[in-house]
């Protein structure tokens, strides 16, 4: 189905629903993911991507297409990751860059709903010692396989700034492999 399609049933109300109803096929999968990536959290994912899509059905008409689909949705899900990690650390009194890694690390340990190998884990756990944006970063290229463009559209970085935090990222993650062996 076709963006522009969903858009234009979305604009009329008589398949409102409907159009919502694709764009959750197409997209909701993707969102979750990207969001669980950030928050580690199976329950803490299915709230924000929830909220996200609040938050889709309110705005989406006013979506100007000044941009893709696809790329306002990962704007709004990156925002409310932040926002949901921003609110989490005000509750649990830590910082997102320093102690927060502990905590998500311990968190990424202890749910049940982690069902990687251990391979997959200390990647996990890796990706938690990584500062906020190049985790953002890593994830979108990485895992996502998005283009720099692409992320760039996403985040509002420079695609020099973007590469430059995923060559980091990748390095620290080799760091951490080397030292946790």
């Amino acid at each position: 189905m076709e963006d522009a399609l969903i858009i234009s049933k979305f604009a009329d109300e008589r398949t409102r629903e409907e159009a919502f109803s694709l764009l959750l096929k197409k997209y909701q999968q993707k969102i979750y993911w990207h969001v669980r990536r950030m928050v580690i959290d199976h329950d803490d994912a299915d709230d924000v991507t929830q909220d996200i899509f609040v938050k889709v059905w309110r705005n989406l008409e006013k979506f100007r297409e000044d941009s893709q689909l696809y790329t306002w949705l990962y704007r709004v899900a990156t925002n409310e990751c932040i926002t949901f990690l921003n609110k989490k650390k005000q509750k649990q009194n830590i910082s997102l860059d320093n102690d927060s890694s502990s905590y998500l690390s311990e968190t990424l340990a202890d749910t049940s709903y982690f069902d990687g190998d251990k391979a997959q884990l200390k990647l996990q756990q890796a990706l938690l010692t990584l500062p906020e944006k190049q985790r953002l970063v890593f994830n979108m290229k990485y895992f996502e396989d998005l283009k720099y463009d692409e992320i760039s559209d996403i985040l509002g970085t420079s695609v020099g700034a973007l590469k430059a935090s995923y060559h980091l990222a990748v390095k620290k993650i080799e760091q951490f492999f080397n030292t946790h062996d």
